[in-house]
């Protein structure tokens, strides 16, 4: 079930049918708009027989519909074209941190045409080298860091050409229940596919599970074979394992590994996908085909994946082969975020007669999912911000109101009706108005202490805090339909 908001002006362009997953798939794709501004890849119009002629990415995109076996051997001249190095130039951020080379998006550009011509010639000759990405962290929301890797401006605009190139394959080869890091998808349309398939199919017991440490344990071997399985065009294969084995720059030292790929790369979570398709996207179609006799439904966004089940035997049955098939390829299920629970619409009554208690809740893309009723007594969904997100949240704004304390009033104001509008249009979903409430009304409170802290008296009247909460911070509200009219709507 592939979600949108049902509003867009733009011709819907027709699209491929669900994946013959063997079984009903989680989702159905929707229709695209065409795109706007000056892409690329755009379509001729109007030629001498008054027919468009398809682009070249277009042609692609139609051969690799086709023969789902076919190896593509000459890619890379889509790749080096000044058009499609522009658009990924300026499909970077801005702002972003510079890699080892110290080279801003900003300065790249006072010369844009000169360099993107030079990289276009070094791409072409192929004596394109790729420079190792500098290791920064963040902070988890449990507390631990992060790491990410910050590519060179030059590897940024590459790989973002490449993989405008390679999804022109792969989007018409990826499943309907692979939502992560893909062109017109989000988490909302995972969190939306996941709901539905719950409340309308017959699951009783969920499976949510997390592989430990993927980005970190990917095998460099096993990810060029499943690429070569569609890429034969050796010069952007190397430009993979070129990028897979530039290294990291750490304190002034340069690692390298057989295993890992980056985070923070705009080529990593395309080729996560590639891996997992491989991995477990295909082996759940064929394990649903030949080993499920109940219902099971898939929703995976990148490394994080919910399964459902009807009977619990096939439940842990999967859960083990699942173990044995990940160990294969070098991955490992994370034993503390990985859970077997009993869940669905007869949880809450086959618990009650074992007296067991309520049914277990699961945490999927930063909201918590609950066993609930509607008004009307019906089985639903109930879906909830995570406690833990919401605390770490409020932990990193209270921060930066500290280092902001004494700036004027409006430019702290707009920091924060960017964070308040940010949340509620993620968790802005049904019935998660509470939420909402509680967190909107921390932020305010927040933002009094810290203006009460740099006056000497200490004193701000609240009356006066509460103009200032009304005038800068959105009102709580929900922002996204019921999944259930959404998919009504694009489907």
């Amino acid at each position: 079930m592939m979600y949108g908001d049902g509003k867009s002006d733009t011709p819907i362009v027709p699209q491929r049918p669900p994946n013959n997953a063997g079984g009903p798939a989680a989702e159905v794709v929707e229709g695209r708009g065409v795109a706007e501004g000056n892409s690329p890849e755009r379509n001729v119009l109007r030629t001498q027989s008054r027919e468009s002629t398809p682009s070249a990415l277009e042609r692609v995109r139609n051969a690799a519909r086709r023969d789902k076996k076919l190896r593509f051997t000459a890619l890379l001249h889509h790749v080096y074209t000044v058009d499609r190095l522009r658009s990924a130039y300026y499909a970077l951020k801005r702002e972003a941190a510079p890699g080892v080379d110290g080279e801003t998006w900003r300065h790249y550009g006072e010369q844009l045409e000169t360099n993107l011509g030079d990289l276009s010639e070094r791409l072409k000759r192929e004596a394109y080298r790729a420079k190792p990405v500098r290791r920064v962290y963040i902070e988890k929301a449990d507390g631990r860091q992060r790491p990410l890797g910050v590519p060179a401006l030059e590897d940024k605009i590459v790989q973002r050409a490449v993989v405008e190139v390679l999804n022109a394959i792969y989007e018409r080869d990826f499943v309907g229940f692979s939502y992560g890091f893909r062109p017109q998808r989000s988490p909302q349309d995972a969190l939306n596919a996941l709901a539905v398939a719950i409340q309308t199919k017959r699951v009783n017991w969920v499976l949510d599970a997390d592989i430990r440490s993927f980005f970190d344990t990917l095998d460099h071997g096993w990810l060029v074979r499943f690429v070569e399985h569609r890429v034969a065009d050796r010069r952007v294969i190397h430009l993979v394992q070129k990028w897979l084995g530039a290294g990291v720059l750490e304190d002034g030292r340069r690692t390298r590994s057989e295993v890992g790929t980056v985070q923070g790369g705009s080529i990593s979570p395309l080729l996560a996908n590639v891996y997992l398709h491989y991995v477990f996207d295909l082996w759940v179609q064929q394990w649903r085909k030949k080993r499920a006799s109940g219902e099971l439904i898939v929703v995976r966004f990148a490394d994080d994946f919910v399964v459902g089940f009807e009977h619990r035997r096939e439940a842990e049955q999967f859960l083990a082969e699942l173990k044995q098939r990940f160990a294969q390829f070098g991955l490992e299920l994370h034993p503390d975020k990985t859970r077997l629970i009993e869940f669905g619409r007869w949880a809450a009554r086959d618990r009650q007669r074992r007296g067991v208690g309520r049914p277990e809740t699961f945490n999927f893309l930063g909201l918590t999912h609950i066993c609930s009723k509607t008004r009307k007594g019906r089985f639903a969904v109930l879906r909830q911000t995570m406690r833990k997100r919401m605390q770490a949240k409020l932990q990193a704004v209270k921060k930066i109101l500290r280092q902001r304390m004494h700036s004027p009033i409006p430019e702290q104001g707009n920091y924060l009706r960017s964070v308040v509008r940010g949340h509620l249009r993620y968790y802005g979903v049904p019935r998660n108005g509470p939420a909402l409430y509680a967190f909107r009304g921390a932020i305010g409170r927040l933002w009094w202490q810290t203006l009460r802290r740099r006056s000497q008296r200490r004193h701000l009247p609240w009356k006066k805090m509460a103009h200032y909460i009304q005038r800068y911070l959105p009102p709580a509200r929900i922002c996204h339909p019921y999944p259930t009219l959404r998919h009504a709507v694009t489907t």
